[in-house]
């Protein structure tokens, strides 16, 4: 019994940990798109679905507004050992972060982080403190190919601005919506996350994969 409560304590600890790694998840930038579009990714840990995470872009004039919600449920014994909840609203316009209002509930704890343009400046406030980053900031936009390319990038669950470093590691076949299809690999890194990103030969993200303390598996597939 005390072995059983042990993994269970572990496993909750482990998975809030993992969480806050990988923020709020993949958020939209501007693209070529007019028409509104969607993505659907389940949420696997060990290969077993706990849950999803959901997007829809549509343009408002000259911006595009993000809408992500993401919801995770992990059961141990009879009752959720962890529980997960993001709700997040990103404006963008010109490749840039506008404003943003991401609401966390992770096992209790509450996370908010709020931003908006000021002048030449990004400013952010995470409830503890406010900062100010630089007039055009990125967020962990997965599936945007210019994310990419950029230093630095805003955690959107934190409010954290973070130095990152990104490479291509190589290219292989993954099962995307039931057929295999090539993709490029690259390597994410920032502060103490390292993350496994895949991308068609079109730059759409289709997978993300983290490894957590204990050798666990979370992935995000797309649907």
């Amino acid at each position: 019994m005390i072995r059983t409560q042990n993994r269970f304590f572990y496993r909750r600890s482990m998975l809030a940990a993992l969480a806050m790694a990988i923020f709020s998840m993949p958020q939209v930038a501007a693209t070529a798109a007019s028409e509104p579009r969607s993505w659907d990714f389940s949420v696997l840990l060990d290969g077993d679905r706990i849950g999803y995470h959901r997007f829809e872009l549509t343009d408002a004039g000259e911006e595009r507004r993000l809408v992500s919600e993401a919801r995770f449920d992990v059961r141990a014994l009879f009752f959720n050992a962890f529980r997960y909840r993001h709700e997040n609203t990103e404006i963008w316009s010109d490749g840039c972060l506008r404003k943003i209002d991401a609401r966390t509930k992770a096992n209790g704890k509450r996370l908010t982080v709020t931003g908006n343009q000021v002048e030449s400046s990004f400013v952010i406030d995470n409830g503890d403190a406010t900062s100010a980053y630089p007039e055009c900031v990125m967020t962990f936009a997965y599936w945007n190919p210019r994310f990419l390319q950029q230093p630095r990038l805003l955690n959107q669950q934190s409010g954290e601005y973070l130095d990152v470093d990104v490479e291509q590691i190589g290219n292989e076949l993954i099962i995307v919506r039931g057929r295999e299809v090539p993709a490029s690999v690259y390597r994410l890194t920032a502060k103490k996350m390292q993350l496994t990103l895949w991308y068609s030969e079109d730059d759409e993200w289709l997978a993300l994969e983290s490894i957590a303390k204990g050798g666990r598996t979370i992935r995000y597939e797309l649907t």
